[in-house]
């Protein structure tokens, strides 16, 4: 059926972030007897989608790393932190291999500062959906699609201070599903909206504790702020993933050669949570029909909780389901004289909100104006769509390392 079909495209985004794929897995759990399943979905999830290696490798954390090419995706704001006057990066994924093997996500970005303080960065992700059939109610084949979505970058970050620096992104999305195919008399569209990031950046460098070079960088990104979408005229519009993203990196050089850095991330997605409905009556939670930033503070308090038998909200569990909704990934990089780099990591997600829950691995080398990264992703959970995830990332440096000014006498 055509119908189903475009459900099935539909779908298939959604387990681009495993917020419907996991649902299925719940059995496998006594808790899931226990608790009240509840995911947020949002429209264009391949947004969220990790595209490059190195924080692949480290549970997907990577607001507080140090910068490279890949910042554009995690956080603008460090850009202007760059030793390099100008870097690009290439990253390649084939996605949900457990399933299908013809979908994939690719991701280039580059940077180029402006002077010490400035930095110009740009992105394009392009997420392919594979091959689908559309067919009729009949069951009679009407065409062959590939659907596909991308997202167009372009963000500016300000060094204000020498430890801290912010940044602004714009962001075009572009989500194809249906190929414009009419769906029981009313004409599908691409999906298009807008939408911007703003960030932040701390960096220290110069720390030393017991004769130990320390350094500490502290970040937050809210991204995806943008217009809902949707694919027909008479269609609701959908949220678009609004994140919250906080985390901090701490760096121990060991010697000259040996560093170790430690990564940690938590993520929130500023998007209403689904309330609960006995037939058309709202007993628990919010409506969802609210503007983007109405949306955005929602968030924080609108998780429903969970009900006891008299349908009332049983106390306390709406601040319980609240903080499930953040989910954190974190992990360990280390570096030998900055020529190769060994990786691992770990990212958690409420068994209720998804059930997202790996280790990640990786490593990567060095070798003058080239990098290599790759990393691996081994799902916890059986029969996770994301298991055996393959990442692959090229970065190429141009340049030499900046010099900062020296001050006037």
């Amino acid at each position: 059926m055509l119908k189903k079909r475009i459900y099935l495209v539909v779908l298939l985004g959604t387990l681009l972030c495993a917020n419907e794929g996991n649902a299925q897995l719940i059995s496998q759990s006594d808790k899931a007897q226990q608790v009240q399943l509840n995911t947020i979905t949002t429209a264009v999830p391949f947004l969220m989608i990790t595209p490059d290696s190195r924080s692949g490798a480290l549970g997907d954390a990577g607001v507080a790393l140090s910068p490279d090419a890949n910042s554009v995706h995690w956080n603008m704001s460090k850009l202007c932190f760059s030793e390099k006057p100008m870097e690009f990066s290439v990253s390649y994924s084939p996605w949900l291999r457990a399933l299908v093997n013809d979908m994939s996500l690719s991701y280039l970005s580059g940077y180029k500062k402006l002077d010490k303080n400035r930095v110009i960065g740009g992105s394009l992700r392009y997420f392919s959906l594979g091959n689908i059939t559309f067919t009729d109610e009949y069951g009679t084949s009407i065409r062959d699609f590939t659907p596909a979505e991308f997202a167009l970058d372009l963000g500016i970050s300000q060094k204000l201070s020498k430890n801290f620096g912010v940044g602004f992104t714009g962001r075009f999305v572009n989500s194809n599903l249906t190929g414009s195919t009419n769906i029981q008399g009313a004409e599908s569209k691409p999906g298009r909206t807008g939408a911007v990031d703003i960030s932040s950046f701390y960096t220290n460098q110069d720390l030393r504790i017991k004769g130990k070079k320390i350094g500490i960088n502290a970040g937050i990104n809210i991204s995806n702020i943008g217009a809902k979408m949707r694919y027909t005229n008479t269609a609701n519009r959908d949220f678009i993933p609004t994140n919250l993203k906080i985390g901090t990196a701490i760096t121990t050089h060991l010697d000259e050669y040996n560093k170790i850095t430690f990564v940690f991330d938590l993520n929130k997605l500023l998007v209403p949570t689904p309330p609960i409905y006995k037939g058309d009556t709202l007993v628990a939670g919010y409506d969802r029909n609210v503007g983007v930033a109405t949306g955005m503070i929602q968030s924080f308090y609108d998780a429903p909780g969970q009900l006891d038998n008299n349908n009332k909200v049983i106390p306390g569990s709406v601040g319980r389901e609240e903080l499930r909704e953040i989910n954190f990934g974190g992990g360990m990089e280390y570096w030998y004289a900055d020529q190769f780099a060994v990786r691992a990591g770990y990212f958690y997600e409420d068994l209720t909100k998804g059930n997202r829950q790996f280790i990640t691995m990786g490593a990567g080398l060095k070798y003058q104006v080239l990098t290599i990264d790759m990393s691996y992703l081994v799902s916890t959970t059986q029969q996770n769509p994301l298991a055996n995830t393959l990442r692959f990332s090229l970065r190429f440096t141009v340049g030499d390392k900046v010099k900062e000014e020296e001050p006037a006498e």
